[in-house]
């Protein structure tokens, strides 16, 4: 008489689970790809450069705001100064220069700043604002300052009654002073959408075999235990007698 055979251990079924280990190691069951660590006194230098670049670049915006802005012809009487066309476009032409030159010089400076800069930043953003405001503030002082006389009285008196002459270059709609900045922060916002760095996916080890998925080849789920054969059934006796 023999013994039976003792059936095969069966691996527990959280045997093939696994769980993050507790240390905060690399493993399988580790959140990987963690973003690296900011310096954010590396980010208030490279916002403040911006700043500082941008406003420089103001000198530029003025001059070609005074370059291809429409003037407003004046004329007079020598007891008061009219417009020379009282029903021209020149004034509302001179605010849409501005504001169109605001908005490429916008484009370009967040297209340069992302080209430099990909890593953005809450800091980025606001020096690339901060800028353009200050940019558009030196763009419009140097028009200004370049321009045609401001003392319009004492250039009427200096040019004769009859003459036409030049009106002061100026903005009508102080809200064009906000066109570069709206338009470098929209465009930095949408070239860090489409093409910015990704946070890497989570990818976390639950499966006995790395890197099989459920379902896949050589995936170690929870499974039933295979079918014993025939062979390793236990034998039988002969009934004695």
């Amino acid at each position: 008489m023999t013994a039976p055979l003792t059936p095969p251990e069966q691996p527990s079924p959280n045997d093939h689970w696994q769980t993050p280990p507790k240390d905060g190691g690399s493993g399988p069951g580790t959140l990987l790809g963690s973003q690296e660590e900011r310096d954010p006194r590396a980010d208030l230098r490279r916002a403040a450069v911006v700043a500082v670049l941008l406003t420089v670049a103001g000198l530029g915006l003025g001059l070609l705001w005074l370059w291809l802005s429409p003037r407003v012809p004046l004329i007079s009487d020598s007891h008061a100064v009219f417009l020379k066309d009282s029903e021209g476009e020149e004034a509302i032409g001179s605010d849409g220069t501005f504001v169109l030159l605001a908005l490429a010089f916008g484009a370009v400076s967040a297209a340069l700043t992302f080209w430099f800069h990909r890593r953005g930043g809450i800091a980025l953003v606001v020096g690339l604002a901060l800028g353009g405001l200050l940019g558009s503030l030196v763009a419009w002082g140097v028009g200004v300052w370049l321009g045609p006389e401001r003392d319009v009285v004492a250039h009427a008196r200096e040019v004769g009654k009859g003459v036409v002459f030049d009106a002061p270059l100026d903005l009508h709609a102080k809200g064009a002073l906000l066109a570069w900045s709206v338009a470098a922060m929209v465009v930095h916002l949408a070239l860090t959408a489409a093409f910015g760095p990704r946070d890497p996916e989570p990818e976390w080890g639950v499966w006995g075999v790395p890197g099989a998925g459920p379902g896949g080849a050589g995936s170690a789920g929870p499974s039933s235990p295979p079918p014993s054969s025939p062979s390793s059934s236990p034998p039988t006796e002969p009934p004695l007698g």
